[in-house]
């Protein structure tokens, strides 16, 4: 009789030893997670309206009012001192809260007029003085306005960007002589954090008032960083049209003193880039035996910016046609983040006709854009018809089957 119980007594304080450490564990996940910052990662906010992550339930909004504000203030100063030094930067530096600028009321009626007399007090001077030091050729080619406010959030550690509204936009659709804008933006260098606004249809002053968040950004790192606005016009039916671009280094401007609201002119895309397109090496072999022609991309140098990184991800697509209709197509693997790629890539193409008269191939050198449609870097066309190397290369094939021939080609704007 004293064994079972013994037994027992013995099972019932594993039971209970077991429990409690079981708790003890869940209980110290929970808190080294409630004490990790907050995902890398950007909240898409549309018209105004706030929205944080389930870890983040703090009430105050970007857009309140001064009076909510203030009892935001009132509340946070009755918490213990954690909720004070949660505000403070990597750097242990609290941020300034005098001569805050609040922005959703006054921002939601706020006109063109509005933004040049507020920007007055937030832009710096050296970006004054690069708005008003435009060409007389740049004014008489305007390509529009674009208005956005910047602002960094300490206690989420987010780096805030509201997309206000575009102002003067050129037409891009000419039967109708409007356009369908919408803005793609990247954070550079990175060049990892693209995000887009949605399109509106048929107008030349666009109002996006669409606001991304981006968590995980320390302030340290804002100096750092570029903003890339890129403008662009939906088409249903081909290649999206680009209007222009806008590039704002963040280097010198400051984000501790609150919101900051600022307009830059729309520039024409590649204005920074080299004139050339870049090279493209290939190697063709015409087998009249087989009536097949070889095609070996073999090596792209060169290559302009695909945007103000630096940083294109290219790959080339080949379309071969017979009497101007394309009959095949065939695409290489992505390089990554590199101006001079190699390819090696080999492929077959069957001819439908006797003899190379009616073929011509040709080669688009691509950017590989994840969040978008791919840009065209360059195009190089080989055929009878091509003119340059492009038809000295033809020549040569045709004069010399079964003879692999390989040539750099200086690439066209596609």
């Amino acid at each position: 009789d004293e064994i079972p119980t013994v037994v027992g007594i013995f099972s019932a304080f594993g039971l209970v030893f077991c429990v409690s450490l079981f708790a003890w564990i869940c209980c110290q996940r929970k808190s080294s997670k409630s004490n990790k910052t907050p995902p890398y990662k950007f909240v898409h906010v549309l018209k105004g309206v706030d929205i944080y992550p389930e870890n983040l339930n703090s009430k105050k909004k970007f857009g309140a009012d001064d009076k909510s504000e203030a009892k935001n203030k009132s509340a946070m100063s009755k918490n213990s001192l954690h909720l004070d030094l949660e505000k403070r930067d990597l750097n242990g530096n609290f941020p300034k809260t005098a001569a805050k600028v609040q922005g959703s009321p006054d921002l939601e009626n706020s006109s063109p007029k509005h933004f040049a007399e507020r920007k007055k007090d937030s832009v710096s001077p050296d970006s004054l003085k690069s708005i008003t030091s435009l060409s007389s050729e740049d004014k008489q080619d305007k390509l529009g306005t674009l208005f956005f406010s910047l602002e960094y959030n300490f206690e989420k550690k987010a780096f805030v960007v509201n997309i206000k509204e575009a102002r003067g936009l050129p037409a891009m659709d000419e039967q109708s002589m409007t356009s369908d804008p919408y803005i793609k933006m990247t954070i550079l260098p990175e060049k990892k954090h693209k995000v887009k606004t949605r399109v509106l249809r048929k107008t030349l002053d666009p109002a996006f008032d669409e606001t991304f968040t981006f968590y995980g950004i320390p302030y340290s790192q804002i100096q750092d960083l570029t903003l890339h606005f890129m403008v662009l016009s939906f088409d249903r039916f081909s290649r999206d049209d680009v209007i222009g671009e806008v590039l704002i280094p963040l280097a010198g401007i400051e984000l501790s003193e609150g919101r900051l609201l600022m307009d830059r002119e729309i520039i024409k895309r590649n204005v920074r880039k080299s004139s050339g397109r870049g090279e493209l090496l290939v190697s063709l072999c015409y087998q009249s035996t087989t009536n097949t022609l070889t095609v070996v991309v073999l090596k792209a140098r060169h290559l302009p910016k695909s945007d103000v990184s630096g940083l294109s991800d290219p790959y080339v697509k080949v379309n071969l046609y017979h009497a101007k209709k394309r009959i095949s197509k065939k695409k290489t693997h992505v390089k990554k983040c590199t101006p001079n790629a190699v390819f090696n890539e080999l492929f077959v193409f069957d001819i439908p006709c006797e003899g190379l008269d009616d073929i011509s191939i040709e080669f688009l050198v691509l950017d590989s854009d994840r969040g978008s449609r791919n840009e065209v870097i360059g195009q190089l066309t080989l055929g009878s018809s091509a003119e340059g190397t492009g038809g000295e290369h033809w020549k040569e094939i045709c004069e010399y089957p079964r003879r692999q021939i390989a040539k750099w080609h200086m690439l066209c704007d596609g």
